[in-house]
Protein backbone atom coordinates (compact mmCIF):
# COMPACT_ATOMS: atom_id res chain seq x y z
CA UNK A 1 0.00 0.00 0.00
CA UNK A 2 1.55 3.30 -0.67
CA UNK A 3 -1.22 5.48 0.43
CA UNK A 4 -1.56 6.33 4.66
CA UNK A 5 -5.29 7.78 4.26
CA UNK A 6 -8.14 5.50 5.19
CA UNK A 7 -9.18 3.00 2.47
CA UNK A 8 -12.15 0.81 1.97
CA UNK A 9 -11.60 -2.34 0.60
CA UNK A 10 -13.91 -4.61 -1.33
CA UNK A 11 -13.51 -8.26 -2.87
CA UNK A 12 -15.12 -8.78 -6.15
CA UNK A 13 -15.84 -12.29 -7.53
CA UNK A 14 -15.47 -13.09 -11.01
CA UNK A 15 -18.64 -13.08 -13.59
CA UNK A 16 -17.99 -16.64 -14.25
CA UNK A 17 -20.57 -18.40 -16.61
CA UNK A 18 -22.44 -20.91 -14.65
CA UNK A 19 -20.71 -20.31 -10.95
CA UNK A 20 -22.92 -18.78 -8.22
CA UNK A 21 -22.59 -15.50 -6.66
CA UNK A 22 -21.05 -14.27 -9.87
CA UNK A 23 -20.48 -10.62 -9.49
CA UNK A 24 -20.89 -10.61 -5.46
CA UNK A 25 -18.73 -7.62 -3.67
CA UNK A 26 -17.78 -8.43 -0.59
CA UNK A 27 -16.54 -5.49 2.01
CA UNK A 28 -13.27 -6.00 3.98
CA UNK A 29 -13.57 -4.67 7.22
CA UNK A 30 -10.31 -3.51 9.03
CA UNK A 31 -11.87 -4.52 12.11
CA UNK A 32 -11.15 -8.51 12.12
CA UNK A 33 -10.37 -10.99 9.03
CA UNK A 34 -12.89 -12.63 6.45
CA UNK A 35 -12.54 -16.19 6.05
CA UNK A 36 -12.86 -17.78 2.59
CA UNK A 37 -14.29 -20.98 2.00
CA UNK A 38 -16.85 -23.77 2.02
CA UNK A 39 -18.17 -23.75 5.65
CA UNK A 40 -20.97 -21.95 7.21
CA UNK A 41 -19.16 -20.61 9.58
CA UNK A 42 -17.05 -18.35 6.89
CA UNK A 43 -17.39 -14.60 5.69
CA UNK A 44 -17.31 -15.63 2.47
CA UNK A 45 -19.03 -19.09 1.42
CA UNK A 46 -18.14 -20.80 -1.57
CA UNK A 47 -20.37 -23.26 -3.24
CA UNK A 48 -19.52 -26.52 -2.67
CA UNK A 49 -21.45 -28.13 -5.76
CA UNK A 50 -19.98 -25.46 -7.91
CA UNK A 51 -16.44 -25.35 -6.77
CA UNK A 52 -15.87 -29.02 -4.95
CA UNK A 53 -12.34 -28.24 -5.01
CA UNK A 54 -12.21 -25.57 -2.50
CA UNK A 55 -11.31 -26.44 1.10
CA UNK A 56 -13.64 -25.80 4.33
CA UNK A 57 -11.55 -23.06 5.29
CA UNK A 58 -9.51 -22.57 2.22
CA UNK A 59 -7.84 -18.48 2.78
CA UNK A 60 -7.96 -15.43 4.33
CA UNK A 61 -7.85 -11.99 4.62
CA UNK A 62 -6.95 -10.08 7.08
CA UNK A 63 -5.88 -6.72 7.96
CA UNK A 64 -2.01 -5.75 8.67
CA UNK A 65 -0.67 -4.60 11.35
CA UNK A 66 -1.20 -0.84 10.68
CA UNK A 67 -4.28 -0.97 10.00
CA UNK A 68 -3.77 1.08 6.97
CA UNK A 69 -3.73 -2.68 4.87
CA UNK A 70 -5.14 -5.94 4.04
CA UNK A 71 -3.04 -9.11 3.41
CA UNK A 72 -3.89 -12.47 1.75
CA UNK A 73 -2.88 -15.89 4.04
CA UNK A 74 -3.67 -19.66 2.55
CA UNK A 75 -4.64 -21.84 5.39
CA UNK A 76 -2.82 -25.00 4.16
CA UNK A 77 -5.64 -25.76 1.28
CA UNK A 78 -5.63 -28.95 -0.26
CA UNK A 79 -5.64 -27.03 -4.41
CA UNK A 80 -3.94 -23.51 -2.89
CA UNK A 81 -4.57 -20.50 -3.19
CA UNK A 82 -3.42 -18.10 -6.13
CA UNK A 83 -2.60 -14.63 -6.48
CA UNK A 84 -2.27 -12.94 -9.92
CA UNK A 85 -1.54 -16.70 -11.78
CA UNK A 86 0.87 -17.88 -8.89
CA UNK A 87 0.18 -20.18 -5.76
CA UNK A 88 0.58 -18.45 -2.61
CA UNK A 89 3.57 -19.01 -0.26
CA UNK A 90 2.76 -17.55 3.47
CA UNK A 91 1.41 -14.41 3.52
CA UNK A 92 0.80 -11.75 0.92
CA UNK A 93 -0.06 -7.74 0.84
CA UNK A 94 -2.51 -7.14 -1.39
CA UNK A 95 -2.79 -4.15 -3.81
CA UNK A 96 -4.93 -2.69 -5.78
CA UNK A 97 -6.30 -4.83 -8.84
CA UNK A 98 -4.41 -8.21 -7.36
CA UNK A 99 -6.59 -11.35 -8.52
CA UNK A 100 -7.13 -14.17 -6.30
CA UNK A 101 -8.22 -17.84 -7.09
CA UNK A 102 -9.21 -20.21 -4.49
CA UNK A 103 -7.01 -23.10 -6.48
CA UNK A 104 -6.50 -23.44 -9.95
CA UNK A 105 -10.79 -24.08 -11.11
CA UNK A 106 -11.62 -22.33 -8.09
CA UNK A 107 -13.65 -18.57 -7.97
CA UNK A 108 -11.52 -15.93 -8.77
CA UNK A 109 -12.11 -12.40 -7.06
CA UNK A 110 -10.36 -9.47 -7.71
CA UNK A 111 -9.20 -7.06 -4.74
CA UNK A 112 -10.04 -3.58 -4.86
CA UNK A 113 -9.54 -0.01 -2.77
CA UNK A 114 -11.50 3.02 -2.67
CA UNK A 115 -10.55 5.87 -0.16
CA UNK A 116 -12.70 7.09 2.39
CA UNK A 117 -12.77 10.29 1.15
CA UNK A 118 -14.09 9.00 -2.52
CA UNK A 119 -16.87 6.78 -0.96
CA UNK A 120 -18.40 9.50 1.19
CA UNK A 121 -21.81 10.48 0.78
CA UNK A 122 -22.07 7.59 -2.15
CA UNK A 123 -23.71 4.13 -2.09
CA UNK A 124 -21.38 1.05 -0.66
CA UNK A 125 -21.31 -1.07 -4.14
CA UNK A 126 -21.77 -4.00 -1.84
CA UNK A 127 -25.25 -4.06 -1.80
CA UNK A 128 -25.52 -8.06 -2.14
CA UNK A 129 -23.10 -8.78 0.73
CA UNK A 130 -23.55 -11.84 3.05
CA UNK A 131 -25.76 -11.62 6.33
CA UNK A 132 -22.87 -12.21 8.23
CA UNK A 133 -20.61 -9.45 6.62
CA UNK A 134 -23.66 -6.94 6.82
CA UNK A 135 -24.54 -7.81 10.36
CA UNK A 136 -21.41 -7.23 11.52
CA UNK A 137 -20.80 -3.56 9.40
CA UNK A 138 -24.39 -2.60 11.15
CA UNK A 139 -22.98 -3.83 14.69
CA UNK A 140 -19.62 -1.70 14.10
CA UNK A 141 -21.80 0.91 12.65
CA UNK A 142 -24.47 1.06 16.05
CA UNK A 143 -27.21 0.46 13.98
CA UNK A 144 -27.70 -3.18 15.52
CA UNK A 145 -27.56 -2.83 19.20
CA UNK A 146 -27.29 -6.10 20.38
CA UNK A 147 -26.67 -9.54 18.67
CA UNK A 148 -29.92 -11.04 20.15
CA UNK A 149 -31.91 -10.33 16.97
CA UNK A 150 -33.73 -14.12 16.00
CA UNK A 151 -34.21 -14.84 11.87
CA UNK A 152 -36.78 -17.24 10.51
CA UNK A 153 -33.98 -19.26 9.71
CA UNK A 154 -32.82 -19.47 13.27
CA UNK A 155 -35.74 -20.79 14.59
CA UNK A 156 -36.47 -22.97 11.64
CA UNK A 157 -32.96 -24.22 10.65
CA UNK A 158 -34.37 -26.38 8.01
CA UNK A 159 -35.50 -23.19 5.89
CA UNK A 160 -32.35 -22.09 5.21
CA UNK A 161 -30.11 -25.50 5.07
CA UNK A 162 -32.93 -27.69 3.95
CA UNK A 163 -31.55 -27.65 0.20
CA UNK A 164 -27.56 -28.76 1.63
CA UNK A 165 -29.29 -31.49 3.59
CA UNK A 166 -28.72 -34.52 1.39
CA UNK A 167 -25.38 -32.91 0.66
CA UNK A 168 -23.07 -31.55 3.57
CA UNK A 169 -25.14 -33.53 6.66
CA UNK A 170 -25.27 -36.94 5.65
CA UNK A 171 -28.98 -36.83 5.06
CA UNK A 172 -29.44 -40.15 2.74
CA UNK A 173 -27.06 -41.92 5.28
CA UNK A 174 -29.13 -41.19 8.11
CA UNK A 175 -32.57 -42.10 6.15
CA UNK A 176 -30.95 -45.72 4.72
CA UNK A 177 -29.73 -46.28 9.23
CA UNK A 178 -33.44 -45.21 10.07
CA UNK A 179 -34.61 -47.47 7.42
CA UNK A 180 -32.50 -50.62 8.17
CA UNK A 181 -33.38 -50.00 11.81
CA UNK A 182 -37.13 -50.05 11.01
CA UNK A 183 -36.63 -53.44 8.79
CA UNK A 184 -34.82 -55.39 11.94
CA UNK A 185 -37.45 -54.48 14.25
CA UNK A 186 -39.70 -55.94 11.78
CA UNK A 187 -37.67 -58.82 11.50
CA UNK A 188 -37.34 -59.56 15.50
CA UNK A 189 -38.39 -63.67 16.09
CA UNK A 190 -37.39 -64.25 12.38
CA UNK A 191 -33.49 -64.70 12.05
CA UNK A 192 -32.76 -65.00 8.48
CA UNK A 193 -34.71 -61.58 7.52
CA UNK A 194 -32.79 -59.58 10.94
CA UNK A 195 -29.62 -61.62 9.90
CA UNK A 196 -30.12 -60.62 6.08
CA UNK A 197 -30.92 -57.13 7.24
CA UNK A 198 -27.83 -56.19 9.84
CA UNK A 199 -25.21 -57.85 6.98
CA UNK A 200 -26.19 -55.81 4.10
CA UNK A 201 -26.22 -52.52 6.54
CA UNK A 202 -22.77 -53.49 7.98
CA UNK A 203 -21.31 -53.95 4.52
CA UNK A 204 -23.10 -50.85 3.59
CA UNK A 205 -21.88 -48.78 5.96
CA UNK A 206 -18.21 -50.05 5.53
CA UNK A 207 -18.50 -49.71 1.50
CA UNK A 208 -19.63 -45.91 2.45
CA UNK A 209 -16.75 -45.15 4.47
CA UNK A 210 -14.40 -46.20 1.70
CA UNK A 211 -16.23 -44.25 -1.03
CA UNK A 212 -15.86 -41.03 1.01
CA UNK A 213 -12.24 -41.83 1.09
CA UNK A 214 -12.21 -42.25 -2.33
CA UNK A 215 -13.64 -39.05 -2.60
CA UNK A 216 -14.57 -39.34 -6.51
CA UNK A 217 -19.01 -40.04 -7.15
CA UNK A 218 -19.35 -42.98 -9.14
CA UNK A 219 -23.51 -43.73 -9.80
CA UNK A 220 -24.76 -46.07 -6.94
CA UNK A 221 -26.56 -47.96 -9.00
CA UNK A 222 -23.10 -48.83 -10.82
CA UNK A 223 -21.85 -49.52 -7.36
CA UNK A 224 -24.69 -52.08 -6.55
CA UNK A 225 -24.25 -53.47 -9.92
CA UNK A 226 -20.87 -54.51 -8.91
CA UNK A 227 -21.97 -56.19 -5.96
CA UNK A 228 -24.49 -57.84 -7.63
CA UNK A 229 -22.35 -59.25 -10.44
CA UNK A 230 -20.33 -61.06 -7.83
CA UNK A 231 -23.31 -62.41 -5.87
CA UNK A 232 -24.45 -63.72 -8.88
CA UNK A 233 -20.88 -65.12 -10.77
CA UNK A 234 -20.86 -67.04 -7.11
CA UNK A 235 -24.38 -68.85 -7.94
CA UNK A 236 -23.74 -69.35 -11.81
CA UNK A 237 -21.83 -71.99 -13.48
CA UNK A 238 -18.92 -69.35 -13.83
CA UNK A 239 -17.96 -70.91 -10.32
CA UNK A 240 -17.29 -73.91 -11.57
CA UNK A 241 -15.11 -72.74 -14.26
CA UNK A 242 -13.00 -71.50 -11.35
CA UNK A 243 -12.65 -74.35 -9.12
CA UNK A 244 -12.34 -76.74 -12.47
CA UNK A 245 -8.85 -74.44 -13.04
CA UNK A 246 -7.56 -73.30 -9.20
CA UNK A 247 -8.80 -76.41 -7.32
CA UNK A 248 -8.59 -79.14 -9.63
CA UNK A 249 -5.65 -78.09 -12.43
CA UNK A 250 -4.13 -75.40 -10.23
CA UNK A 251 -2.99 -76.70 -6.39
CA UNK A 252 -5.70 -75.08 -4.86
CA UNK A 253 -7.87 -77.54 -3.64
CA UNK A 254 -7.87 -77.34 0.57
CA UNK A 255 -7.92 -80.47 2.48
CA UNK A 256 -10.43 -80.45 5.41
CA UNK A 257 -9.43 -80.60 8.19
CA UNK A 258 -6.16 -79.01 8.07
CA UNK A 259 -2.98 -81.82 7.51
CA UNK A 260 -0.46 -79.47 9.65
CA UNK A 261 2.24 -78.86 6.95
CA UNK A 262 2.01 -74.78 7.06
CA UNK A 263 3.92 -75.02 3.40
CA UNK A 264 1.41 -76.99 1.83
CA UNK A 265 -1.45 -75.21 3.79
CA UNK A 266 0.04 -72.31 2.19
CA UNK A 267 0.17 -73.12 -1.39
CA UNK A 268 -3.11 -74.24 -1.83
CA UNK A 269 -4.55 -71.25 0.53
CA UNK A 270 -2.71 -69.02 -2.34
CA UNK A 271 -4.57 -70.89 -5.52
CA UNK A 272 -7.57 -71.53 -4.48
CA UNK A 273 -8.18 -68.42 -2.22
CA UNK A 274 -6.06 -66.11 -3.08
CA UNK A 275 -5.45 -66.22 -7.12
CA UNK A 276 -9.06 -67.70 -7.54
CA UNK A 277 -11.49 -65.71 -5.43
CA UNK A 278 -9.29 -61.98 -6.16
CA UNK A 279 -9.52 -62.87 -10.16
CA UNK A 280 -13.64 -63.71 -9.34
CA UNK A 281 -13.58 -60.06 -7.88
CA UNK A 282 -12.30 -58.15 -10.30
CA UNK A 283 -14.40 -59.38 -12.84
CA UNK A 284 -17.07 -56.36 -12.43
CA UNK A 285 -13.93 -54.28 -12.68
CA UNK A 286 -13.12 -55.70 -16.17
CA UNK A 287 -16.11 -55.87 -17.34
CA UNK A 288 -16.44 -52.18 -16.82
CA UNK A 289 -13.49 -51.21 -17.91
CA UNK A 290 -14.68 -52.97 -20.96
CA UNK A 291 -17.99 -51.47 -21.63
CA UNK A 292 -16.73 -48.02 -20.63
CA UNK A 293 -14.12 -47.99 -23.55
CA UNK A 294 -17.05 -48.07 -26.07
CA UNK A 295 -18.51 -45.67 -25.08
CA UNK A 296 -19.20 -41.68 -25.55
CA UNK A 297 -18.47 -38.86 -23.12
CA UNK A 298 -19.87 -38.67 -20.12
CA UNK A 299 -20.91 -42.13 -19.89
CA UNK A 300 -17.82 -43.78 -20.86
CA UNK A 301 -16.31 -41.39 -17.85
CA UNK A 302 -18.92 -42.37 -15.17
CA UNK A 303 -19.11 -45.89 -15.66
CA UNK A 304 -15.61 -46.65 -16.90
CA UNK A 305 -12.49 -47.07 -15.40
CA UNK A 306 -10.15 -44.43 -16.55
CA UNK A 307 -7.97 -44.14 -12.61
CA UNK A 308 -7.22 -46.34 -9.68
CA UNK A 309 -10.27 -44.37 -8.04
CA UNK A 310 -12.41 -45.65 -10.40
CA UNK A 311 -11.06 -49.37 -9.59
CA UNK A 312 -10.76 -49.07 -6.11
CA UNK A 313 -14.71 -47.81 -5.99
CA UNK A 314 -16.08 -50.87 -7.95
CA UNK A 315 -13.39 -53.87 -6.22
CA UNK A 316 -14.34 -52.80 -2.52
CA UNK A 317 -18.14 -53.09 -3.93
CA UNK A 318 -17.62 -56.34 -5.64
CA UNK A 319 -16.11 -57.35 -2.46
CA UNK A 320 -19.99 -56.67 -0.89
CA UNK A 321 -21.73 -58.79 -3.32
CA UNK A 322 -18.94 -61.99 -1.92
CA UNK A 323 -18.91 -61.16 1.50
CA UNK A 324 -22.61 -60.92 1.85
CA UNK A 325 -22.92 -64.63 -0.02
CA UNK A 326 -20.33 -65.96 1.81
CA UNK A 327 -21.21 -65.15 5.38
CA UNK A 328 -25.50 -65.45 4.77
CA UNK A 329 -25.18 -68.87 2.37
CA UNK A 330 -22.02 -71.07 4.13
CA UNK A 331 -20.70 -69.01 7.13
CA UNK A 332 -23.21 -68.43 9.05
CA UNK A 333 -26.11 -71.63 8.29
CA UNK A 334 -22.32 -73.96 9.00
CA UNK A 335 -22.05 -72.56 12.27
CA UNK A 336 -26.03 -72.63 13.14
CA UNK A 337 -26.14 -76.09 11.85
CA UNK A 338 -22.76 -77.08 13.94
CA UNK A 339 -23.99 -75.43 17.21
CA UNK A 340 -27.62 -76.81 16.84
CA UNK A 341 -26.18 -80.74 17.70
CA UNK A 342 -24.45 -78.96 20.69
CA UNK A 343 -26.78 -76.44 22.30
CA UNK A 344 -30.50 -75.11 21.86
CA UNK A 345 -31.78 -73.57 19.01
CA UNK A 346 -31.62 -70.27 20.61
CA UNK A 347 -27.76 -70.08 21.18
CA UNK A 348 -27.06 -71.54 17.73
CA UNK A 349 -28.90 -68.35 16.46
CA UNK A 350 -27.21 -66.26 18.80
CA UNK A 351 -23.70 -67.92 17.34
CA UNK A 352 -24.89 -67.09 13.94
CA UNK A 353 -25.34 -63.83 14.66
CA UNK A 354 -21.98 -63.04 16.30
CA UNK A 355 -20.42 -64.90 13.24
CA UNK A 356 -21.74 -62.68 10.66
CA UNK A 357 -21.17 -59.44 12.78
CA UNK A 358 -17.57 -60.70 13.03
CA UNK A 359 -17.36 -61.22 9.35
CA UNK A 360 -19.35 -58.21 7.88
CA UNK A 361 -17.45 -55.39 10.33
CA UNK A 362 -13.90 -57.15 9.50
CA UNK A 363 -14.63 -56.76 5.31
CA UNK A 364 -13.09 -53.81 6.10
CA UNK A 365 -9.92 -55.28 6.51
CA UNK A 366 -10.54 -58.22 4.35
CA UNK A 367 -12.37 -58.37 1.26
CA UNK A 368 -12.80 -54.78 0.58
CA UNK A 369 -9.08 -54.25 1.34
CA UNK A 370 -7.98 -56.97 -1.31
CA UNK A 371 -10.19 -56.31 -3.78
CA UNK A 372 -10.01 -52.72 -3.95
CA UNK A 373 -6.09 -52.51 -3.35
CA UNK A 374 -6.36 -54.82 -6.62
CA UNK A 375 -9.04 -52.36 -8.58
CA UNK A 376 -6.05 -49.60 -7.80
CA UNK A 377 -3.73 -51.62 -9.87
CA UNK A 378 -6.46 -51.52 -12.54
CA UNK A 379 -7.20 -47.99 -12.75
CA UNK A 380 -3.46 -47.01 -12.59
CA UNK A 381 -2.90 -49.46 -15.75
CA UNK A 382 -5.14 -47.90 -17.43
CA UNK A 383 -2.97 -44.32 -16.79
CA UNK A 384 0.18 -46.14 -17.49
CA UNK A 385 -0.83 -48.50 -20.55
CA UNK A 386 2.86 -48.72 -21.47
CA UNK A 387 3.53 -50.79 -18.10
CA UNK A 388 0.41 -52.26 -17.77
CA UNK A 389 0.63 -56.12 -17.51
CA UNK A 390 3.61 -55.16 -14.61
CA UNK A 391 1.07 -53.47 -12.73
CA UNK A 392 -2.16 -55.75 -13.14
CA UNK A 393 0.58 -58.72 -12.37
CA UNK A 394 2.39 -56.96 -8.72
CA UNK A 395 -1.24 -55.78 -7.84
CA UNK A 396 -3.03 -59.26 -8.60
CA UNK A 397 -0.08 -60.94 -6.78
CA UNK A 398 0.18 -58.69 -3.45
CA UNK A 399 -4.00 -59.17 -3.30
CA UNK A 400 -3.83 -62.35 -3.49
CA UNK A 401 -0.89 -62.68 -1.09
CA UNK A 402 -2.54 -60.40 1.76
CA UNK A 403 -5.89 -62.71 0.59
CA UNK A 404 -3.50 -65.60 1.46
CA UNK A 405 -1.97 -64.77 4.79
CA UNK A 406 -5.47 -64.30 6.14
CA UNK A 407 -6.93 -67.79 5.59
CA UNK A 408 -3.77 -68.97 7.18
CA UNK A 409 -3.52 -66.89 10.26
CA UNK A 410 -7.61 -67.82 10.60
CA UNK A 411 -6.99 -71.76 10.79
CA UNK A 412 -3.49 -71.60 12.37
CA UNK A 413 -3.43 -68.54 15.14
CA UNK A 414 -6.59 -66.52 15.59
CA UNK A 415 -4.91 -63.79 17.16
CA UNK A 416 -2.76 -63.09 14.60
CA UNK A 417 -5.23 -61.82 12.31
CA UNK A 418 -5.36 -58.51 13.39
CA UNK A 419 -2.00 -57.92 12.31
CA UNK A 420 -2.87 -59.48 9.32
CA UNK A 421 -6.50 -57.19 9.27
CA UNK A 422 -4.15 -53.86 9.79
CA UNK A 423 -2.00 -54.63 7.48
CA UNK A 424 -4.20 -55.59 4.38
CA UNK A 425 -6.31 -51.85 5.71
CA UNK A 426 -2.85 -50.01 5.93
CA UNK A 427 -2.65 -51.53 2.28
CA UNK A 428 -5.75 -50.30 1.22
CA UNK A 429 -5.86 -46.73 2.62
CA UNK A 430 -2.68 -46.33 0.92
CA UNK A 431 -3.75 -47.26 -2.29
CA UNK A 432 -6.68 -44.79 -1.61
CA UNK A 433 -4.43 -41.88 -0.85
CA UNK A 434 -2.17 -42.81 -3.74
CA UNK A 435 -5.35 -42.96 -6.26
CA UNK A 436 -6.31 -39.55 -4.79
CA UNK A 437 -3.13 -37.73 -5.57
CA UNK A 438 -2.96 -39.14 -8.94
CA UNK A 439 -6.55 -38.33 -9.88
CA UNK A 440 -6.65 -36.38 -12.85
CA UNK A 441 -9.69 -34.88 -11.29
CA UNK A 442 -8.09 -33.93 -7.81
CA UNK A 443 -9.51 -30.57 -7.62
CA UNK A 444 -13.21 -32.44 -7.40
CA UNK A 445 -12.30 -34.71 -4.75
CA UNK A 446 -14.62 -34.47 -2.13
CA UNK A 447 -12.47 -37.12 0.28
CA UNK A 448 -13.08 -36.96 3.90
CA UNK A 449 -10.61 -35.10 5.42
CA UNK A 450 -9.58 -35.18 9.48
CA UNK A 451 -7.93 -31.95 9.96
CA UNK A 452 -9.51 -29.28 10.91
CA UNK A 453 -8.79 -26.89 7.99
CA UNK A 454 -9.87 -28.94 4.99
Amino acid sequence: MTELSPQTAFLRQYALEGAPNSGVVYSLPLAREVLLGRDPECQVIVDSHTFSGVSRYHAKIFPTANRLGWQLCDLDSTNGTFLNGRRLQGTQVLRQGDRIALGQKGPHYVFELQSARATSGQHSPTEPLTQALRDDDELESGLLPTRDRVTASQLFPILSTGQDLAHKAYLVPGMVTVSFVVLMFVSVGNPPLFNTALAIYLALAANYFVYQLCGKPKPWWLLVGSAAMTALVLLSPILSVFLLVFQKILPGEVPSPFSGNLLTLAVQMFFGAGLMEELLKALPILLALAIGSQLRSPWRERIGVWEPLDGILLGTSSAVGFTLLETLGQYVPEVVQQMNVQVSQDLSQLSGLQILIARVLGSIAGHLAYSGYLGYFIGLSVLKPQKRWQILGVGYLTASLLHTLWNIFGIVNLFALAAIGSLSYAFLAAAILKARALSPNREYNFATRFSQKT
